[in-house]
């Protein structure tokens, strides 16, 4: 008989099934190791539970719901906040910010007193948005004016003062209603010394996140660099009995780090902890996925246990890389989709534009995405995006063009490293950052179909005229480059589409799928 390889503590309907396959025959025994299969699959999950670049997250616990936000860089609109019942499946709810005041960093996302607050830095600065509602609206950021810091962290201590933790180990306090800060920075909690033989980037204090519980307040805190080598990135914890100090590190420093390039996750850090319905406590963070940086710092859990002392550390033996019992909650969310057929009134929460946010570009009219044209090239098109998830997906989109406008379909990092099909009334064209590679005559006219396949960054790049025949247009990218540790930005290989020169482009059923 298969042996059985389980990572989570048998319930009593499990232990059932284990004693019904201990008289299988063959053929039943086939049939039991899928239904093993099956238990196996509705007690577990699999890392990431957010696929795509969605890194430094901050969640909370808000009853039986949870909310969680990401930095958004230079995508706008910014600070997407996701819903969940379960941990494990997320819904996207709103953005909190809809103004551009630069690439936004690491938030800490709260709730003080009936009001959801978002620290965040950007711009040189730090800011503070609220909401009485996860949902929004929000309020236009308020400038904290801390400049030279990032990655506020909020804590409120036993007498209701608050403070903020900053990167590189300082605290400020604020003012009672949150908005502002009371005096300058001080040193605080100055992390954990890694040995110097480890492989990192740099020491990088930074993403300082609260915990208070049992007496202790608890620092969670990444060092190590966030990119760089495969061990680079951790989490690594200090405590105090008040918010300011004397801290103390914690005995199970890094609480999580990638030991080896052999792993499938690397650069592991950033963490924030969560507890679920049932008590249990989790660690959300990020990390990159071996051979797939160009997906982005993706989003990770695991589970947490508190030590007899009152530490915390994730239990022996569970690795991000395996399959890892549930935490508690019911799934209430529908399963997360980038396509769209903009039937809808407003643009999904899907999207994002680049660097520029230009609400007054899109109009959904018809079932259709009518996009202005923006700029005289694609360099300053300010493309709209949707985040890529998949090592291996497709996309594809019906056009229809304006006399003038240049339309197309691109893999995104940043204005440089991108590869693109574009279409005008004259020809069909395929870029490589900046580079022309190669142009076919337009036979379509005005209306068609484009696509570009990503195959474990092999891409290629088709046009149709029905959707259902396509051409493919020579050459194949190469695309697995196109990441931090070669361009820098903190940014990923993101999917979209793109509209310059004169006039609209309406655009129909953009599709993405996972192969």
């Amino acid at each position: 008989m298969t042996r059985l390889n389980i990572v989570y503590p048998p319930t009593f309907s499990f232990i059932l099934l284990i004693s019904f396959l201990m008289g299988c025959t063959s053929e039943e025994g086939e049939k039991s190791e899928k239904m093993v299969e099956e238990v196996k699959q509705e007690q577990t999950f699999q890392n990431p539970i957010l696929g795509g670049d969605y890194p430094d997250p901050t969640i909370i616990r808000d009853g039986k719901d949870y909310y969680m936000t990401h930095s958004s860089f230079e995508y706008y609109p910014g600070l997407l906040i996701w819903h969940s019942t379960d941990l494990i499946h997320w819904e996207r709810v709103a953005f909190a910010l809809k103004e551009n005041i630069g690439s936004v960093w690491a938030p800490d996302l709260i709730k003080h007193k009936g009001i959801y607050y978002i620290y965040f830095p950007a711009g040189g600065t730090n800011w503070v948005v609220t909401s009485k509602s996860p949902e929004g609206p929000w309020s236009a950021p308020v400038d904290l004016k801390l400049e030279g810091y990032i990655d506020p962290g909020h804590v409120v201590d036993e007498e209701g003062n608050r403070y903020l933790y900053l990167s590189k180990g300082y605290v400020v306090a604020l003012a009672d209603d949150g908005l502002s800060n009371v005096g300058k920075p001080e040193p605080g909690y100055q992390g954990w010394e890694f040995p110097k033989s480890w492989s990192t980037e740099c020491f990088c204090l930074e993403s300082p996140k609260s915990t208070v519980k049992n007496g202790y307040y608890y620092q969670t805190v990444a060092e190590g660099g966030t990119a760089g080598p495969a061990t680079s990135h951790m989490v690594v914890s200090g405590r105090a009995k008040s918010p300011l100090g004397p801290w103390e590190n914690s005995p199970y420093n890094p609480i999580v780090h990638t030991d080896s390039r052999e792993e499938r996750w690397w650069s592991q850090g950033h963490g924030s902890l969560v507890d679920d319905v049932e008590g249990n406590w989790w660690i959300l963070y990020h990390g990159y996925e071996k051979d797939f940086h160009t997906l982005g710092r993706q989003t990770l859990m695991l589970p947490i246990e508190w030590t007899e002392d009152d530490w915390f550390r994730v239990p022996a033996g569970v690795s991000a890389g395996d399959p890892i019992r549930k935490p508690a909650g019911s799934n209430e969310i529908a399963e997360d989709v980038l396509s769209d057929d903009f039937s809808g009134k407003e643009l999904g929460l899907q999207w994002q534009f680049f660097n520029l946010y230009s609400p007054e570009r899109v109009e959904m009219e018809n079932g259709q995405l009518e996009l202005m044209a923006d700029g005289n090239s694609f360099e300053n098109s300010s493309p709209l995006l949707v985040n890529a998830k998949d090592r291996n997906y497709e996309i594809q989109v019906e056009y229809t063009l304006e006399e003038g406008a240049t339309a197309g379909l691109t893999l995104f990092y940043d204005e440089q490293a991108n590869m693109r099909i574009s279409v005008d009334t004259k020809q069909f064209t395929v870029y490589n950052q900046e580079h022309r590679k190669i142009s076919e005559s337009n036979q379509l006219g005005k209306h068609g179909f484009i696509r570009i396949l990503n195959d474990a960054h092999e891409v290629i790049l088709y046009f149709s005229a029905d959707g259902k025949d396509w051409q493919r247009v020579e050459r194949t990218i190469y695309a697995q480059g196109f990441n931090h540790n070669i361009f820098g930005r903190f940014l990923s290989l993101r999917a979209g589409l793109f509209a310059f020169g004169e006039g609209k482009v309406k655009f129909d059923n953009f599709i993405y799928r996972e192969l």
